[in-house]
């Protein structure tokens, strides 16, 4: 008798072990999805928060020129891309320090322009945007057109990219005599920032390459 019952001990195990073999599978497959779940998230997370470090930077390097980019552009995305390749382009570009008789002579010819906007405004407005292009040349940006001079410029120097855009709008509208005095003192203060930060931002580097040639 204790023989002919074997052969259903022998079944009921096999199926206990069939039964705890799948149960095996299921919680690997589990375990797996989870896991895949997870680090999906992770690199989700990671992706998002890298991205908005990203913004954050650009809105901080670019200050009004982000808000114009992305109003111009189609997305967010487009405008950020923009703008990083602009600092791309700027980093390629061939700038070079003012010598000290360079700079000193542009200085001049920024008080004479001050000096004759109380005579004629209209054309202190016309020499303040051609010193611009005059000093931008000179340290080595580019100069044709100007959409890509101010986009130049942005990288660096934002604001004041922002005050020249308006400069600017400001000269063409004086070419037409639709502008008054107001505005074109406004346009000369806004080239006036710009030229003395450029001027100013080529002193500074210039010294701080002169101490570190001293300390040396």
């Amino acid at each position: 008798m204790p023989a002919a019952g074997l052969p259903s001990v022998d079944r009921s195990s096999r199926e206990r072990g069939r039964y705890s073999s799948a149960m095996s599978n299921i919680t690997l497959i589990i375990v797996i999805v989870v896991a895949v779940v997870v680090i999906v998230a992770i690199v989700i997370v990671g992706y998002q928060m890298a991205r908005q470090r990203r913004t954050a930077q650009l809105r901080e390097q670019y200050g009004p020129e982000y808000d114009r980019a992305v109003d111009l552009a189609d997305s967010r995305h487009e405008a950020e891309s923009e703008l990083r390749g602009r600092s791309k382009r700027h980093e390629e570009l061939g700038l070079r320090s003012l010598d000290s008789f360079e700079r000193e002579s542009f200085e001049r010819c920024w008080s004479n322009i001050q000096v004759q906007f109380v005579d004629d405004p209209s054309i202190a407005v016309r020499d303040a945007d051609l010193l611009v292009v005059e000093v931008m040349s000179a340290r080595g940006y580019p100069v044709e057109g100007f959409d890509q001079r101010a986009n130049d410029l942005s990288v660096r120097y934002p604001e004041g990219t922002q005050r020249y855009r308006e400069a600017r709008r400001i000269a063409q509208a004086n070419e037409d005599r639709t502008v008054d005095t107001e505005d074109l003192r406004q346009a000369v203060t806004s080239y006036r920032s710009l030229v003395l930060a450029l001027l100013a931002d080529d002193e500074d580097r210039t010294r701080h390459n002169r101490t570190g040639h001293e300390n040396n």
